[in-house]
């Protein structure tokens, strides 16, 4: 998560050029699925993506997008319970990962306002659309390399360009001057914050509550809505009452050690819990922008030790989890400032 995505809109300079971009997007969704069926059989990456490229695409960089975004589906089908034979894609897109060691993206070049797609060996052309505030940061985002996706939504074309945070923060970003920590604990129906000083003394605690988003009918996009925009309230909140370090719980931590599953099943679920990722992806993001430095702590055992402080802090179990994280996070930081000071004075 080392970029922030902008969305832009396309209009091609030529019918032609809509139509064979139309064409490359359906081969695209038939690569996805020809991945997904390969991975099912077990094929590794070099040989299914050669393949892909064989059969559908004939487009290497083309084909090892489509591979990684059928192995994230596929990840995620596991996840939810779901049936990896039963995905099925309808949206026409196209994904073009930027190469580690280039500049720009070899298949989708943004040249100023200019934007030309690889198809087939020829150059697609289109101008590219976009709100006065971001054309600076698409300008300078030129110059490194940067991740796209082409969407085609009802005869229209857009372009989500992923811009490095730096160039962004460069543009548009803020710094938090404070001196005190935030530590999150990220709920599918309640954000919970506790600010911290370097002590470890709790300065506040705030609590963001969504009830009902979890209930059977309950419309995800509102769900979805509901919960972005009470972490940013906290974010915010945080910005403006001294905050320079925040800490989230990393996710990716309870479900694997070592590359292994965990044996705990609730760790498991909870890692697993579509609502808690996409909390903490966005909340890395809101909180890069806002000017904070941001830290993943490994939450393995916070919520055991969370209920064991509660009552001595007088803190409901969320809050006092959030202030686990927070602490363990602030005497992290320490021990590696001292641990940096032994070396240089060494």
């Amino acid at each position: 998560m080392n970029y922030i995505t902008i969305k832009t809109k396309l209009e091609p300079e030529r019918q032609k050029d809509y139509l064979k971009l139309a064409l490359l997007t359906e081969k695209f969704k038939r690569a996805v699925e020809l991945a997904i069926r390969l991975q099912l059989k077990g094929v590794k990456k070099s040989e299914g993506v050669k393949e892909v490229s064989r059969l559908v695409l004939n487009n290497w960089w083309y084909s090892d997008s489509a591979w990684d975004y059928a192995k994230m589906l596929l990840k995620g089908a596991e996840q939810n319970g779901g049936n990896p034979r039963h995905i099925h894609l309808k949206s026409k897109f196209l994904i073009s990962k930027p190469k580690e060691n280039e500049k720009g993206n070899r298949n989708v070049k943004i040249e100023g306002l200019n934007v030309r797609i690889r198809s087939n060996g020829e150059w697609l052309n289109f101008k590219m659309k976009t709100a006065g505030k971001f054309l600076p940061v698409l300008l300078d985002a030129q110059k490194f390399k940067y991740g796209v996706q082409v969407v085609l939504r009802n005869g229209k074309v857009y372009l989500h360009v992923q811009v490095p945070f730096e160039v962004y923060l460069k543009h548009y970003g803020r710094t938090a001057n404070g001196k005190l920590y935030a530590g999150f604990d990220l709920n599918s129906d309640r954000v919970n914050m506790v600010i911290l000083d370097e002590r470890g003394i709790i300065r506040d605690v705030k609590v963001e509550h969504f009830p009902g988003v979890n209930s059977p009918g309950f419309s995800n996009r509102r769900a979805r809505d509901l919960r972005l925009k009470a972490l940013a309230r906290l974010l915010d909140y945080a910005f403006y009452h001294g905050v320079r370090v925040v800490f989230f719980e990393d996710l990716g931590r309870i479900k694997r050690k070592n590359g292994k599953a965990t044996t705990s099943r609730k760790g498991n679920r909870k890692a697993s819990t579509f609502a808690k990722k996409e909390l903490l992806e966005y909340g890395v993001v809101m909180a890069l922008k806002r000017g904070f430095e941001v830290y993943l702590v490994n939450p393995a055992g916070s919520s055991k030790l969370g209920r064991e402080f509660a009552r001595g802090l007088g803190l409901d179990v969320h809050s006092a989890s959030a202030f686990v994280i927070g602490w363990w996070g602030v005497n992290s930081l320490k021990t590696h400032e001292h641990s940096q000071k032994e070396e240089q004075f060494s």
